[in-house]
């Protein structure tokens, strides 16, 4: 076989092997996201044994700490309906009422249990509105 032939087989093999690769991170970015759902629409039609992020604003006057057990509302960022959660685990230092936060878990019997690890507080913005 001549260099040319060789190079030519070595170049498609090689873009054969990225691209299976590219697709398959493609695949697993997108099969591994969780849709972030909001109080309302959790409260709406959340199935039960079914994994979920959960955005929203703590409640303020909501917050129950007892050690490493958190309970505490959360609710629509601009108002509105709100679900109580249940966490247990450290806390990022930030975590206070009224701040939004992230937290993945599951709704058990009306209430969002959150996965140990998973909460995460937004810091807040420096550019919001006055009314705010």
């Amino acid at each position: 076989m001549d260099r040319a032939k060789k190079r030519k087989i070595r170049l498609i093999t090689t873009l054969t092997i990225a691209l299976l690769l590219a697709t398959a991170l493609v695949y697993t970015s997108f099969s591994a996201s969780t849709v972030t759902r909001t109080p309302s629409q959790l409260l709406a039609n959340a199935q039960p044994g079914k994994s979920y992020e959960l955005n929203g604003r703590v409640v303020r006057g909501s917050l129950k700490e007892s050690g490493q057990s958190f309970s505490f509302r959360v609710q629509d960022r601009v108002g509105g309906k709100s679900i109580p959660v249940t966490y247990s685990g450290t806390v990022p230092d930030p975590f206070r009422e009224g701040r939004e936060v992230i937290v993945s878990g599951e709704v058990k019997n009306g209430v969002f249990v959150g996965k140990p690890g998973t909460l995460i507080t937004k810091c807040p913005s420096k550019f919001k509105n006055k009314s705010e």
